[in-house]
């Protein structure tokens, strides 16, 4: 039996975001300003590229929000020996949390040996060094019965997190167009039902709202992805109070 909910709070949700800093254009200002709206929203980490991730420690420091840095970013497509040199990389600038991409095409051609040694591999430096590890799966690129299987891969292998989406996982459409719909209620609950009690979940892609954030929690999600966190959190301190208060003039970042 799952233990009930917690009222929703400003602390609580804050908490759960991972404030994304990921846009392929962003400059190091933007970066600057995007870990100064972490600190001042008091989240739980600014998610970050690898070479964002020693500059971003020491904007963070002593603030309480973590670096977390992406590897195999944003398709999953390097080797495991390049995944790996990336996490001890990003650790050693001071990430104390690692976003891993596994690679899709070796889900869906049924490589389950060679996915689960390429996430353990990863998961041993990252826990060698202190870190946590969470593992993208980009589940619009997958049906439920590879998904299943994955958390149990994870399970067993023991990481802390699985999450959703990169959102960056676009899909081409009937028509030629690109699209994509990350984290959905449906596919969190799947994770959930499936996960080792010890393994959390992390839903990202798509997620703008407070209500987004709300049903995604409701549905097992610890930690949310996001980078509308400013629109998120104005919203919580309007409707639940507590807060910092709002930064002026920021918008949500087009993108994940």
């Amino acid at each position: 039996m799952s233990t009930p909910l917690s009222p929703p709070s400003y602390s609580g949700i804050a908490r759960m975001i991972d404030h994304a800093l990921l846009q392929p254009f962003m400059t190091d200002e933007e970066v600057r300003a995007g870990c100064g709206l972490a600190r001042h929203y008091g989240v739980a980490a600014a998610c970050v590229k690898p070479r964002s991730t020693a500059f971003v420690r020491d904007l963070l420091a002593g603030s309480g929000t973590a670096v977390c840095a992406v590897i195999g970013f944003p398709h999953g497509n390097s080797t495991t020996p390049i995944k790996v040199a990336e996490a001890r990389q990003v650790t050693s600038d001071g990430a104390t949390e690692v976003d891993m991409v596994i690679h899709a095409g070796s889900v869906l051609g049924g490589a389950w040996e060679e996915v689960a040694e390429d996430i353990s591999a990863v998961n041993a430096v990252c826990t060698d060094a202190g870190a946590i590890l969470k593992v993208i799966f980009e589940t619009d690129y997958l049906q439920d019965d590879p998904i299943v299987r994955l958390c149990g891969i994870c399970s067993e292998i023991g990481v802390a997190f699985v999450k959703t989406s990169t959102g960056y996982g676009f899909v081409k459409r009937a028509g030629g167009g690109f699209d994509y719909e990350g984290a959905t209620v449906a596919r969190v609950r799947l994770m959930r039902g499936h996960c080792a009690p010890s393994v959390e979940i992390k839903a990202a892609g798509g997620i703008r709202t407070l209500d987004d954030v709300l049903a995604m929690r409701g549905a097992g999600a610890t930690r949310i992805g996001a980078s509308a966190t400013a629109a998120i959190l104005d919203e919580t301190m309007a409707r639940f109070g507590g807060g910092p208060g709002p930064i002026a003039g920021v918008k949500a970042q087009a993108g994940y």
